[in-house]
């Protein structure tokens, strides 16, 4: 790391934003705790009318306690005039390409930083394809969701192009988001009174 790409601030080093001393005592604390390392997200969600609902994200469980944020963030969901909606919010299949995105940029992000590459510019471009037969449940065709998803990055950095290859490789491989798309994942669904 050369004294150039990093910010200090105090006794702290920053770097692409990320305070990478505090990063690196998280990882040694998670290192000497793996209970550190449980979180839980939370989201709750009620239909408003149509295609159109609400989802609401506050409270989680991380570094062992209970967390409240100040404000919900409130999400809304809808569909399209052409998808039969009212186009008063993204449908939920494109936050699905908001939250890799925002993944895949925050893990880059944050590994950048921990090697010492200070970036420049990180721009991703996402297109997914679905065959809506699924979703109608028609006859002869059964997969339901993304059929296939394709991922464009632009990096900008003071890193030879193959650092940077194995910047978005090693982003791809640790984005919570990718690989709970890329990977089957245990979804338990209940019915509440």
């Amino acid at each position: 790391m050369s004294e150039q790409t990093l910010l200090k601030t105090s006794s702290d080093t920053v770097l692409n934003g990320i305070n990478v001393t505090e990063l690196l005592d998280v990882i040694e604390v998670i290192k000497e705790n793996d209970d550190v390392a449980q979180v839980e997200l939370r989201a709750t969600n009620k239909w408003i009318d149509g295609a159109h609902n609400r989802s609401n994200i506050n409270g989680f469980y991380a570094a062992l306690e209970e967390h409240k944020r100040e404000k919900d963030f409130v999400m809304d969901n809808d569909e399209p005039p052409v998808l039969l909606g009212t186009d008063k919010a993204a449908n939920p299949a494109e936050y699905i390409l908001h939250a890799l995105a925002g993944c895949i940029t925050t893990t880059l992000v944050y590994h950048a930083a921990t090697k010492g590459i200070k970036l420049e510019k990180v721009e991703t471009r996402f297109e997914g394809d679905i065959d809506l037969r699924g979703f109608l449940g028609l006859p002869g065709y059964n997969k339901v969701g993304y059929e296939k998803i394709r991922v464009f990055v632009k990096v900008e950095a003071d890193a030879s192009k193959n650092e940077i290859e194995e910047l978005v490789k090693l982003a791809q491989r640790r984005s919570v988001v990718f690989n709970t798309i890329a990977n089957p994942v245990d979804v338990n669904v209940e019915l509440e009174d």
